[in-house]
């Protein structure tokens, strides 16, 4: 019988370091990475492309279904229009459940020759895999994830206003905390870390080392 693969569910609110967290595990540790994000910035491309409104479900829900792994590497995806339409659509129930079949057939069965998965998102570890072997949760204060946005957007070349940046960010969490499906929380048995104070080196390596543990008695 093939082992089930090793799976690590990384979740936590937008700008909070845990998909820069989820890509250097994955390196490290050779496994395959989904940005579940990305699945929601796909669906709100293809709704905005049509010029129709990501709030309407029907609409929502038929692009959703149209999302194909092509398209998770397209540059258009990282939009700000784009990332402001994904937060509406993430909270539609069937566009989540047309999105749920896709995260977990790549849980369990990562790209080869990766011997396991990495999944970063809003409900990974609650929702789509609660029977993860490390749960993760990655959060930082509202100022801080917004002072690092703005930097991030500044060094693309984008013009970014501090003070907007976190009403978004606010705007964002209170529609991923308030809805009903699949709420953005940390499952009950995730370890939970506030990177508010911590450099991407401090968090990998506590990070690291609890999944090198977990990997050893999985053994």
């Amino acid at each position: 019988m093939t082992a089930r693969p090793f799976v690590i569910a990384i979740d936590g609110p937008a700008a909070s370091g845990k998909g820069t967290l989820a890509r250097r595990l994955a390196e490290h540790f050779g496994f395959a990475h989904l940005d579940t994000g990305v699945l929601y910035r796909a669906t709100a491309f293809l709704v905005l492309e049509q010029a129709d409104d990501p709030s309407d479900p029907v609409t929502a829900e038929r692009a959703a279904g149209l999302v194909h792994p092509r398209l998770l590497s397209d540059p258009r995806l990282r939009g700000e229009a784009v990332s402001a339409a994904a937060s509406v659509v993430a909270a539609i129930p069937g566009v989540r459940r047309a999105l749920l079949d896709l995260q977990r057939n790549f849980a369990a069965h990562p790209p080869k020759p990766a011997r396991g998965a990495i999944l970063d998102g809003r409900d990974i570890g609650s929702v789509v895999c609660p029977a993860a072997e490390v749960k993760l949760f990655i959060t930082a204060s509202a100022e801080e994830r917004a002072r690092r946005r703005v930097e991030e957007l500044r060094q693309q070349g984008a013009a970014a206003i501090l003070e907007d940046v976190l009403q978004d960010l606010k705007e964002r969490d209170a529609r991923d905390i308030e809805r009903r499906a699949a709420p953005l929380m940390a499952a009950p048995d995730a370890t939970v870390i506030d990177t508010t104070t911590l450099d991407a080196d401090a968090v990998f390596e506590r990070v690291s080392n609890l999944i090198a543990r977990a990997l050893a008695a999985a053994r």
